[in-house]
Parts: structure tokens; C-alpha cells; sequence
């Protein structure tokens, strides 16, 4: 990506060399001087972020579905409930309003950013509440209310983030915040795993998803500590939009309020809609789109079922925490890593691809283990190592390759519109999991959610042959050069 900036040997070839430093290799000394970026405050401060924004997410997207089903309830229905996690996915509707709108009393506080981030992990600590004091064997529709709550403030928690994001450090600084953030976001899947697996087993559910909403606390502090980014030079009001400013012309006649609800919506979502496809071309914006929507259907479509798998196939509460979080997670924060060094060496498409072989390679390890007679924690363990470096892997190639697509006027509502694409239909998929488990076994189901890695590898294969992959614009909107 045009945005992630690439140097060969002869690229500053006019430039004057560098003092050498008696005693340092000069590549020890690039090292040294690249390890700087994690001491800047913005950089740690992600840490905290991603752990804030990935204990939500894993405790509805996962944890909750084991509660669900030691409380014997159907995989079918554990299937369907995961649809209330397409707010996640819808987050682009009301993008804008994040994007736009000041909170009264709390934006002359906090600013825009921190401000909404603030009320979002308020939000989550609430509906975190709510889950603990719930009871699904006898009322699941409390479960149902609260978890859409819990996806609702997650959602606009991660897109005013994912605005302070992009908007607090420059693109050379992007790689580490993304590095950072998703440290802390695997770390919050070891506490809302492995954590909220073993007080379940020791205190039960309730105690549980009670202390997990205390530690929302650590979103809540570092909001407050951190600083509010400067609004982008290129960031314009809703008059300073030409295509809302001929809207008004050709409205003029219209009463003042609808004329002001229009152009608010034209500069908040009309533009940011048109401003990337105008700066990428119709066809090739459109098949990044498919490529974004197509790239995490394998993770989708098993997320659901994992859970349920595990207490099936025979393994406890505790083997699961001890295994496949402790142990599985701990080796994703390896894959982050290496991830990292993956996209700086060889760059996205590289990644992408790697990723989707990898989850592949995953489930088909899952069918394998789902074939054994018992519970075996070997299998158990390998399976889980190979699944968490795939996850690593895409994710950091994803979440680096939507960032490079979005224009510094439209952070918060492009970012939650490219995350959109390939949530909706992930989470459609993911909706309908437990009709086909209950159709075809685990066995197959894992071999039939291992088969949807092909999609984006044809995709990422054709756009290369067409040396189309690369469709980017840099963030000052120009095209990029491939």
C-alpha cells in the first residue's frame, strides 16, 4: 500500500550518509532507532485501547456462548444470537454522528474523540452488568438485550478509537500504533478467555462478567490521561463541502431545518461514500470491497461454534482456559509480532495471503481434532497454535490495510464503513452456523468453514495478476503508483 512508505537502497541516493556510531553496527542502529517509536506516549497509550476494545468483543463473541451452552442451549440458537453482533457491522450508520456531533458538556471536557470513547466504555461497563445478573436458561431474552447493548457500545467505543487512532500519529507512526493495539486486544482475549473461563469455573457467570465489567476500568483512565489529536487540516464543515453546498442551492427552497438535516447528511455520508470511490475508480474499489467482505469468512463462520465444539467433544472449563486461551492467545501476541515484521518486510498482499492460508490450515486442523474418539489436549493445543498465528496474521494485515484506505476528512465514518463490509456478511454467515453444524457434524462443518478461505485467495490472486492490488490513494488524496 502507497500508504505504508517503502524505500529501496538507491532511494535517497542523494543524500548524505549517516555518521556511523563508534562501536554500533549501522543496523543495529536502525533497529535502536525504530524500537523508539513504542516509548512514545500515543504508542502506549494504544495498549490500554486495544484492551479496552477487545474485552467486549470476546466476551460476547465467544465467552458468552459457552455460559449459553452449559446452560443447554441449542447450537442452532447460539448461531442466531450471534446476529446481534452485526452492530459491530452496522457501526457505519451512525459513524457519522461520531464523526460529527459533540456531547454535550463532555466534548468541552474531553474533546471529540475521548469524549465519545468515554460514554461507549460507560456504555460497555453497563450492558456488562446487565449480562451478569442474567439468567439464560430462564430468560434468554434479557441475555439477547443486554449482548446487543454490550455490541452497541463496543461498536461506537471502536470507532471513535479508531478516529483518535489515525487522527494522533502520522502514517510512519501507524505500524506501531496498530502493533500496540493489537498487543492490548489480545491481552484483553486472555482475560476475557482464559480469565472469565476460570472465575466461571471457580466463583460461576455471574461473578464473572461482573469483574469483567470492572476491568472496563482501564479504557476509562487511560481516555482521561490521554490527549485529544488536533482536528486534520483537510477536516471541513458541512458547508465547506462543494457537493453539500450545490445541495443547498438546488434546496434552497426547502424549509431552514431540512435544509440543514441534508446538508449534515450529504457532507457526513454522501461524501465520504463518493470520496472513495472517486479517489480508487469504480472497478477497482470495487473489488477491494469484495476482497474486505470475503477476507474473514472462515473466522465468521467458526467463531459461533468453537465453544460449543469444546464442551461437546468432552473438554472442561478449566482445559479450555488453560489451553485454548492461555496458552492459544499468548501465541497470538507472538503472531502480532510477527505479523508486524511480515507487512514491513514483505508487505500486505504477502500477509493477506499468508493469513488466509493459515486459517485455512486451521480449521482443517479443528475437522482433525473434532474426528478424534475423545478429548485429547495435545491436539487441542496445536490446533489453538496454529488458529491464533492465522487470526494474528489477518488481522494485522486487515486493520493495516483499511486504515491506508481512509481520507483524513472521513476518518471515524470511512474506517466504520470499510469494517462494515466484511462484518455484514461475516456476521450473516456466522447467523446461520448452527443449521449447518447441526446439518453436517463438526467434522464436516470445519472442513466446510476451511473452504471459505478460498474466495478472498482468488480474489487476492486475481487483483494481482491484474496488478490491481495496490489501489490505494496516499492520505493527501492522490493516486498512488504501484
Amino acid at each position: 500500500m502507497s500508504s505504508i512508505p517503502t524505500a529501496g537502497p538507491g532511494a535517497s541516493a542523494g543524500a548524505r550518509p549517516a555518521a556511523r556510531t563508534p562501536g554500533r553496527p549501522a543496523p543495529l542502529r536502525r533497529w535502536a532507532t525504530a524500537a523508539r517509536v513504542y516509548r512514545e506516549p500515543r504508542v502506549l497509550a494504544m495498549l490500554f485501547l486495544g484492551f479496552s476494545s477487545g474485552l467486549p468483543f470476546y466476551l460476547y463473541f465467544q465467552t458468552l456462548s459457552a455460559w449459553l451452552r452449559q446452560s443447554h442451549i441449542a447450537t442452532v440458537t447460539i448461531g442466531m444470537l450471534s446476529w446481534a453482533g452485526l452492530l459491530y457491522s452496522l457501526k457505519f450508520v451512525w459513524a457519522p454522528v461520531v464523526d460529527r456531533w459533540r456531547l454535550p458538556w463532555l466534548h468541552r471536557w474531553l474533546g471529540r474523540r475521548r469524549s465519545w470513547m468515554l460514554l461507549a466504555q460507560l456504555g460497555i461497563a453497563g450492558s456488562l452488568l446487565l449480562i451478569s445478573a442474567s439468567h439464560p436458561a430462564s430468560d434468554l431474552l434479557h441475555v439477547v438485550i443486554s449482548a446487543a447493548c454490550l455490541t452497541f457500545f463496543g461498536a461506537t467505543q471502536d470507532t471513535a478509537m479508531d478516529a483518535w487512532r489515525i487522527e494522533s500519529a502520522p502514517d510512519e507512526m501507524q505500524g506501531a500504533m496498530i502493533a500496540s493495539y493489537s498487543l492490548g486486544y489480545r491481552a484483553a482475549m486472555i482475560v476475557g478467555g482464559a480469565g472469565a473461563l476460570g472465575l466461571a469455573a471457580e466463583l460461576g457467570w455471574h461473578a464473572s462478567y461482573a469483574i469483567m465489567a470492572a476491568l472496563v476500568a482501564v479504557g476509562l483512565i487511560t481516555v482521561l490521561l490521554v490527549r485529544e489529536p488536533a482536528p486534520p487540516a483537510a477536516r471541513g464543515t458541512v458547508v465547506s463541502e462543494e457537493r453539500a453546498i450545490a445541495w443547498l442551492k438546488r434546496n434552497a427552497h426547502w424549509p431552514a431545518p431540512m435544509r440543514r438535516a441534508g446538508a449534515n447528511f450529504v457532507g457526513a455520508v454522501v461524501c465520504p461514500l463518493l470520496d472513495f470511490f472517486e479517489r480508487q475508480g469504480m472497478p477497482t474499489a470495487l473489488l477491494v470491497l469484495a476482497l474486505v467482505a470475503t477476507y474473514h469468512f472462515t473466522d465468521y463462520a467458526m467463531g459461533s461454534m468453537i465453544y460449543p465444539f469444546y464442551i461437546d467433544h468432552g473438554y472442561t472449563l478449566g482445559q479450555i482456559a488453560t489451553v485454548v486461551k492461555l496458552i492459544g492467545v499468548s501465541v497470538n501476541l507472538v503472531g502480532v509480532v510477527l505479523a508486524g515484521l511480515l507487512i514491513a518486510r514483505f508487505g500486505l498482499r504477502a500477509a493477506l495471503v499468508l493469513g488466509s492460508v493459515l486459517i485455512m490450515c486451521s480449521n482443517l486442523g479443528f475437522a482433525l481434532l473434532a474426528h478424534t474418539s475423545g478429548p485429547t489436549l495435545w491436539g487441542l493445543g496445536l490446533a489453538n497454535v496454529l488458529d491464533n498465528l492465522a487470526l494474528a496474521t489477518q488481522g494485522m494485515a486487515l486493520i493495516a490495510f483499511l486504515s491506508s484506505l481512509t481520507s483524513p476528512k472521513y476518518t471515524a465514518t470511512q474506517y466504520a464503513l470499510f469494517s462494515a463490509f466484511y462484518g455484514l456478511a461475516g456476521k450473516s454467515l456466522e447467523g446461520t452456523s448452527g443449521f449447518v453444524q447441526h446439518a453436517i457434524g463438526y467434522v464436516h462443518f470445519f472442513v466446510y468453514t476451511a473452504s471459505l478461505s478460498l474466495p478472498p485467495l482468488l480474489l487476492l490472486y486475481w487483483l494481482a495478476r491484474r496488478h490491481e492490488f495496490e489501489p490505494a490513494a496516499r492520505r493527501d488524496g492522490t493516486l498512488a503508483s504501484t
